[in-house]
């Protein structure tokens, strides 16, 4: 599935619920967040801090072949956080450099969760794909 139609179809899962639900939909997501590996958990320093969170995440992108894969450390205390990553992770790892460079970088305010969670907790979800975006840039070039 195209990361295009990936995230067609999770605004739609998002904006077809209640409000109620898609809390659940985004705690859903949080319980699937991967494990980093361990050449990343073994050396954090490689990861980039989201300082706009309010809960202490880290990413790191590895683009190899025009493939996106995305790694997130983000703790289990903070379901919100890691929802947001979980989504984006589903959303962007294994797409191509271009359709990660494609989505919209206001994707986060497309999934309806404005009525869910503050505006400050979807400024962090845009400050992750923004990072995931500049990241990719970096290493598309080299």
């Amino acid at each position: 599935m195209s990361v295009n139609s990936s995230a067609t179809s999770l605004q739609e899962d998002f904006r077809d619920a209640s409000v109620k639900d898609r809390l659940n939909l985004l705690l859903e997501f949080s319980e699937n967040l991967p494990e980093l590996p361990s050449r990343y958990a073994d050396h954090p320093d490689l990861l980039e801090r989201v300082e706009e969170c309010q809960s202490p995440i880290f990413l790191f992108v590895e683009v190899q072949d025009d493939k996106v894969e995305l790694f997130f450390s983000a703790p289990p205390e903070a379901p919100t956080t890691r929802g947001f990553a979980s989504i984006l992770h589903e959303l962007l790892n294994g797409g191509s450099v271009a359709e990660v460079l494609a989505v919209d970088d206001d994707f986060a305010d497309t999934l309806g969760l404005a009525e869910a969670v503050s505006p400050l907790r979807l400024r962090g979800m845009r400050a992750m794909l923004f990072r995931i975006k500049r990241q990719v840039r970096e290493k598309a070039t080299n």
